[in-house]
């Protein structure tokens, strides 16, 4: 008798809890800035309903590319198409600069005189730098006097 007492205790415990949440739920439908906020809510139901669709199907398109193993792999495949020449460039060029820096410190005593430095200029790559940097500075001079 007493484990009934106990459950019934329970179930009406549950029903008061259950009220007491319907009757908050209907003070707040009584205050005015609800009644507003529900009236903007339902006024703009269609075009909410048009955006949950709208949402929906794009993420119903993102998930479906993002599981998409086929054109994940076609994309991995192309980026490595593209990227591989300038890998291979950035290490010729790296491996290039090592290079030149173990020379430059096996080298370190010997110095560079007036006469070393005009059979210099006369180098392709040396003439090729220079003009290259004279480009350079002419473009940083236009732009900043386009900028005064």
């Amino acid at each position: 008798m007493s484990e009934t007492t106990q459950q019934s205790q329970e179930v009406t415990g549950t029903e008061n809890q259950s009220i007491r949440q319907q009757l908050d739920v209907l003070e707040q439908l009584v205050k005015p800035e609800m009644q507003e906020s529900l009236n903007v809510l339902v006024e703009n139901l269609p075009k909410l309903a048009e955006m949950v669709t709208v949402l929906t199907k794009s993420f119903d398109f993102a998930k479906s590319i993002a599981t998409d193993k086929l054109l994940y792999e076609d994309t991995m495949h192309a980026m490595n198409d593209f990227l591989k020449p300038v890998t291979t460039k950035v290490k010729s060029i790296a491996s290039a600069a090592v290079e030149a820096n173990d020379r430059v410190q096996a080298d370190s005593a010997s110095t560079i005189g007036i006469f070393g430095l005009l059979r210099m200029l006369k180098d392709p790559q040396v003439q090729k730098m220079f003009r290259f940097a004279q480009a350079y500075l002419d473009i940083l001079s236009e732009r900043e006097k386009q900028q005064r």
